[in-house]
């Protein structure tokens, strides 16, 4: 009988923590089997800044997750975001050794340690290396072993973080008792959901757009091209909401729930909402009007820094499948439509495959399901080859004596 490993996937955001539940049986099989959830306390853009509070609602959202699924998780798997997360692309070079100009696996062993090799600076580690095609002589190839040629050349998207700010949510997990397994970057997980493989050989952009930042991940033949962090998400919105309308967070936020569209109708100037709808001391109405142009001028001010971040990857030549729109900010009624807009490409709201339960195919779910699929897969995502974190998780745990797999 194959044997069986209890997995927990956990996306610690800045407002609400995410658990999912997996048995891994076998090579092949992920069966889902409890979940649990708790508004975030600690967490700011993605990052701890209060180390107990954050550790309180992680937990309580673990222990919920192994109550729903009457299990004991065996480790984690962490999705990571932040600002502190950046991305360069690096690419290697090796001359073909062989005299009958042979590609071995030595040389592209020196390849790829050469696109590896660029030095971080001491506070700063690497979480993933992801693989781009091979090129020989110029030409792209999938896998050089044993073609002809003399010159070979390997790229690869590194994504690096700050030590500090990594250990940070390790040592959450780590004081529950559970250890790190890995580490997926936030876009990759989402993207590797509500992306089919024909879309990523296309070129698309999957936009996260959540409560602290906005995390995005472009694909191109196959392949990750290019992932970041943009430190503007939903709070942001409601932030704006209560500047603007003079209310407190509360009810800022209950208006962009409620009332909030991505779009401006002028039609709709006249239209009045409640502040808090019980006609007690404190409420009046509103210009809904006044609603959405704040919302619309805080999404086409993301937009563009998502399109600039992009420069040349942004076009509709290079992304011909689009955006897609996840996470919990990607609910807002119209986003669709802005995005499309602004970014000049298709635009439709992701969502997970046909064999998710129907509870978990929201865009809530999107990014602890990816941290499932890698699991599940170990980092094999079609084409895309990425490198394990594990070296990261070693040198932290020996850091701060910390524990894992």
């Amino acid at each position: 009988m194959s044997q069986s490993k209890i997995i927990g996937a956990v996306e610690i955001g800045t407002a609400k923590t995410v658990v999912l539940v997996g048995e891994l049986v076998g090579d092949s099989t992920c069966n889902i089997i409890g979940k649990g959830a708790c508004s975030s306390q600690g967490i700011k853009k993605g990052e701890v800044h209060d180390f107990k509070a954050a550790s309180n609602c992680t937990h309580a959202a673990i222990l919920a997750a192994e109550k729903s699924a009457q299990v004991t998780i065996d480790s984690i798997y962490l999705a990571q975001t932040g600002r502190h997360l950046k991305g360069s692309f690096n690419r290697g070079m090796a001359q073909v050794s062989s005299s009958h100009n042979i590609v071995g696996r030595q040389d592209i062993e020196r390849a790829v340690e050469d696109a590896k090799c660029k030095q971080l600076p001491v506070e700063r580690v690497y979480i993933h290396h992801i693989r781009n095609p091979f090129y020989l002589d110029g030409q792209q190839v999938d896998e050089p072993l044993h073609m002809e040629g003399s010159r070979l050349e390997v790229g690869y998207w590194s994504v690096h973080g700050s030590e500090r700010k990594l250990s940070d949510q390790i040592r959450v997990i780590n004081a529950f008792g559970l250890n790190v397994e890995d580490m997926i970057i936030s876009s990759i997980a989402a993207g590797s959901m509500v992306t089919e493989e024909s879309e990523k050989q296309a070129g698309v952009l999957v936009l996260d757009i959540g409560c602290g930042t906005t995390d995005y991940v472009v694909y191109k033949d196959g392949y990750i091209v290019q992932t970041g962090v943009i430190p503007v998400g939903g709070d942001h919105l409601t932030n704006d909401l209560s500047i603007g309308l003079r209310v407190n967070r509360k009810h800022a936020e209950y208006l962009k729930l409620n009332y909030g569209h991505a779009l401006v109708n002028k039609k709709a100037r006249d239209e009045k909402v409640w502040l808090i709808g019980d006609f007690t001391i404190g409420d009046r109405n509103l210009p809904r009007f006044a609603i959405c142009q704040i919302l619309n001028a805080r999404l086409e001010e993301l937009f563009k820094i998502v399109k600039k971040e992009l420069g040349r990857l942004g076009t509709r030549d290079y992304l011909p499948a689009g955006v897609k729109l996840v996470g919990g900010t990607s609910q807002l009624p119209g986003i669709d439509l802005l995005a499309g807009e602004a970014l000049n490409l298709e635009a439709s709201l992701g969502r997970s495959p046909d064999w998710v339960q129907e509870g978990l195919r929201g865009p809530d779910y999107s990014t602890a399901l990816g941290l499932l699929h890698y699991a599940l897969t170990g980092h094999q995502d079609g084409d895309v080859q990425q490198t394990s974190s594990k070296g990261l998780l070693r040198k932290v745990a020996r850091m701060l004596n910390l524990n894992f797999s």
